[in-house]
């Protein structure tokens, strides 16, 4: 069940991607945080977009379009945690994006992980966000 203020359009189930095979959804509002799970860059089909650095960009549009739909910006964000297949190989390019998204101080929390499966996705990212009183 959706709480009130959080729209439903925020369901993952709206959009095909690594979350086929799971039953949890996009976010979950708790107080004044948003819980959002791994986005990942998926092409408008659902599958992997096959070009690493523009599915780290298209994970991270993913998540500003979910942040958007509850009212908050990447500003809003206090934890990131992503997931990688190569780390060492991938650093740079995602760094780069990164440095698009959290272009000055304060950043948030931000911890890396190396695995080894994502349902043929390379890269993702889940945050937590403080929601703005006015959302």
């Amino acid at each position: 069940m959706w709480p009130a203020d959080i729209p439903p359009a925020l369901c993952r189930k709206a959009r095909p991607s690594a979350a086929t095979y799971t039953t949890s959804r996009d976010t979950i509002r708790s107080g004044d945080l948003l819980f959002v799970s791994g986005q990942v860059g998926s092409r408008s089909d659902g599958s992997p977009e096959p070009d690493f650095g523009r599915q780290v960009q298209l994970a991270f549009d993913n998540l500003r379009a979910t942040l958007n739909a509850a009212g908050c910006t990447f500003d809003d964000i206090v934890d990131v945690t992503t997931f990688h297949t190569d780390p060492e190989n991938q650093f740079e390019t995602i760094m780069a994006v990164k440095n698009q998204v959290f272009g000055t101080p304060p950043y948030p929390n931000w911890t890396a992980l190396g695995v080894n499966w994502l349902a043929g996705f390379d890269f993702e990212i889940k945050v937590i966000a403080r929601i703005p009183e006015a959302a």
